[in-house]
């Protein structure tokens, strides 16, 4: 099948790019011996994992269920961090998971005895208080009242017996000046306790596979860790792993006019790009510009009920119409993963690009698939 041909709505996710960007972190990890693992929550498609599996050293899961994907379809080192965690959940944790990571002392207290008796690493979440984020507090882990990690003046290290490692995530979608910035902080607020541990993990946010991420910075604050402290280090990308490799293709169903010309489109940024609205963000359109730089322009938005489900203005050389197929950059990171059947909008395929060019389905969705997540 040619890209072209695909239905639409779908998803498609580009083998050679993921296969670009896992180049470029395998590069990391030969230069500087680092780790770098999948974070789920950003990137969950599964087929992709043999792939990933050859360069990467294993996966990270926010829960139970990502770390039970993790477990079942990478089969490397498998870790998990969640802000609190289940007593009926815990067994089957502690039984697929290798670094299990506490976000509180009291966290840490009711579940370390199982996790050491089955022979696992424990590690702790530490908040270095160090926002390097600008306007996007939702996604902001230092930001006041954050319920995230355990603050230095929270800090108990008599009870630090079993930890052998302490998790930080701060960044988002973030260059390696902001990682130098928080690594400063972590060793001002916790230097004190990091010869004690045999490694760190750097949680993820970090743009690694971006044109202009610092790549030198990166690999010397890697290697600051390692050489001051003897620590492994651990990074948990999702985005990196396969930024720019995706599209969300989809289909012209209408035009109308208020105020402006409106395009309605198969597809909707409530259900199937929740960050447009979340973030907000704006995804690139092939073939389009910003408002005022091609002669036509359009709102476009989804069939929803709901007023505010618009993915944004875009401009084009020529009016659009019924039919037209539009082609979304950047679509394989926190899209599928995020998705919802709201107004009981069907969710898009997933399909991938190989790298000879021709184009497969991989998944498709129907009305059951809606019905099944109700009562």
């Amino acid at each position: 099948m040619k890209f072209e041909e695909l239905p639409t709505p779908t998803y498609v996710v580009d083998e050679g790019l993921v296969e670009k960007n896992l180049n470029l972190l395998k590069g990391v990890m030969d230069r500087t011996g680092c780790k770098i693992i999948l974070a789920q929550k950003a990137f969950s498609m599964f087929h992709m994992y043999p792939l990933i599996r050859e360069y990467l050293s294993g996966t990270t899961a926010s829960g139970l269920f990502e770390a039970k994907l993790g477990f079942e379809e990478m089969g490397k080192e498998n870790h998990v961090y969640a802000p609190a965690y289940r007593d009926d959940e815990m067994d089957e944790i502690v039984e697929i998971c290798d670094h299990i990571i506490f976000n509180s002392f009291s966290q840490l207290m009711k579940y370390k005895e199982k996790v050491l008796q089955a022979g696992k690493k424990i590690g702790l979440r530490i908040n270095p208080e160090c926002s390097t984020q600008e306007g996007h507090a939702i996604y902001d882990p230092c930001s006041p009242g954050s319920r995230f990690g355990v603050k230095s003046e929270q800090f108990q290290p008599e009870w630090l017996e079993g930890v052998t490692g302490l998790h930080f995530h701060t960044l988002c979608q973030q260059n390696a000046d902001d990682l130098a910035t928080t690594l400063d902080a972590v060793v001002q607020k916790f230097g004190e306790w990091l010869p004690q541990m045999e490694w760190i993990n750097f949680g993820g946010g970090h743009h690694i596979t971006r044109e202009d991420y610092d790549l030198d910075l990166l690999e010397s604050s890697i290697k600051r860790m390692q050489n001051e402290y003897n620590l492994e280090v651990y990074l948990e990308p999702g985005e990196a792993v396969a930024l720019n490799a995706g599209y969300l293709i989809t289909t012209v169903l209408d035009t109308t006019h208020n105020g402006i010309d409106i395009a309605i489109l198969d597809t909707s940024a409530s259900c199937h790009m929740p960050d447009v609205l979340e973030m907000p963000y704006r995804p690139p359109l092939f073939h389009s510009g910003e408002a005022g730089e091609k002669p036509y322009l359009y709102r476009l938005g989804g069939q929803t009920c709901m007023a505010g489900d618009v993915i944004g203005d875009y401009s084009f050389d020529q009016p659009l119409k019924l039919g037209d197929r539009l082609v979304f950059g950047d679509m394989a990171i926190y899209s599928m993963v995020k998705n919802t059947t709201f107004n009981g909008m069907a969710l898009p395929s997933i399909s991938i690009k190989k790298k000879n060019g021709d184009c497969e389905i991989v998944r498709e969705f129907g009305y059951q698939d809606f019905k099944m997540r109700l009562s």
